[in-house]
């Protein structure tokens, strides 16, 4: 017999979407608001905000910056992630729980000592920070989150498929091909959605490593010095707010529809 829900479980739910949605609801209202004091009452509607965030040079100058670095190292960790993810769930490999360790570590330490590790180590090897040595910080970082999610729907893979395909004649690197990656690409798919979330709002590991290009959070930040900038920077937060909200719902919906991905019939070949 189902029992009725607690009202004080409905108001638990209630309080928590608020204090998650209403600094997004507060960020919308401000990036209108027709003055540069963040105070109610507001002093009128515009949308000038958002004209000025077009013109200015340097913001989206940080915004291509974010977008080269994020696009890269979500790419490149997404890549890497289904190979480490086909290769240990799908051989028996020694210290496979040792690497497994190893990968995810990046999730368990602080971005500062990290950032501050990837900046002496690029020092000790002379090479100059720019968003070379961001994109590899954050395809550090990106990995374990791409790793995990492909591991995760190969662990619902059945493995009878690709003993199948290769029983009727196809090589593994055929199956891999035919069989493996046409349904794991949405998974991947999500997983680089995630990577780049991940990497586009980043801000500790690009403020040590950035070589006087500075990306999108970095230059926000270094914004917030000057009142009269600081809206159009508010503006750009809710555009970049709408656009990872929308990635993250999309990516969860990759994930969930790769999941149930039909089969089609394989001819080797």
């Amino acid at each position: 017999m189902s029992k009725k829900p607690s009202p004080w479980l409905f108001l638990y739910y209630l309080v928590l979407l608020v204090l998650l949605y209403l600094p997004i609801v507060i960020l919308f209202l401000f990036s209108v608001n027709d003055g540069i004091a963040f105070t109610f009452p507001m002093k009128g509607v515009t949308g000038h905000w958002y004209q000025d965030m077009l013109r200015n040079r340097e913001l989206l100058e940080a915004l291509r910056n974010s977008a080269i670095v994020a696009l890269s190292s979500s790419a490149a960790a997404s890549l890497i992630g289904a190979a480490a993810a086909i290769a240990l769930m799908r051989f028996k490999l020694r210290g496979r729980s040792v690497f497994i360790a190893v990968a995810v570590l990046p999730l368990l330490v602080p971005f500062l000592i990290l950032g501050v590790a990837l900046l002496i180590l690029f020092s000790s090897l002379n090479i100059e920070r720019s968003l070379v040595t961001i994109a590899i910080a954050h395809t550090i970082v990106a990995f374990p989150y791409a790793l995990l999610i492909l591991m995760a729907r190969l662990a619902d893979f059945n493995p009878f498929i690709e003993e199948a395909a290769q029983d009727l004649g196809a090589t593994y690197f055929y199956t891999l091909r035919k069989v493996i990656m046409p349904i794991l690409a949405p998974t991947i798919l999500a997983a680089w959605l995630v990577a780049f979330t991940v990497s586009f709002d980043e801000y500790v590991l690009a403020s040590f490593l950035n070589g006087g290009s500075p990306t999108l959070p970095v230059y926000i930040l270094g914004q917030m010095r000057f009142a009269n900038r600081f809206p159009q920077v508010i503006a750009l937060a809710v555009v970049v707010m709408v656009a990872s909200l929308s990635l993250l719902l999309l990516a969860e919906s990759l994930r969930r529809g790769g999941a149930k991905t039909e089969l089609k019939p394989v001819e080797p070949g």
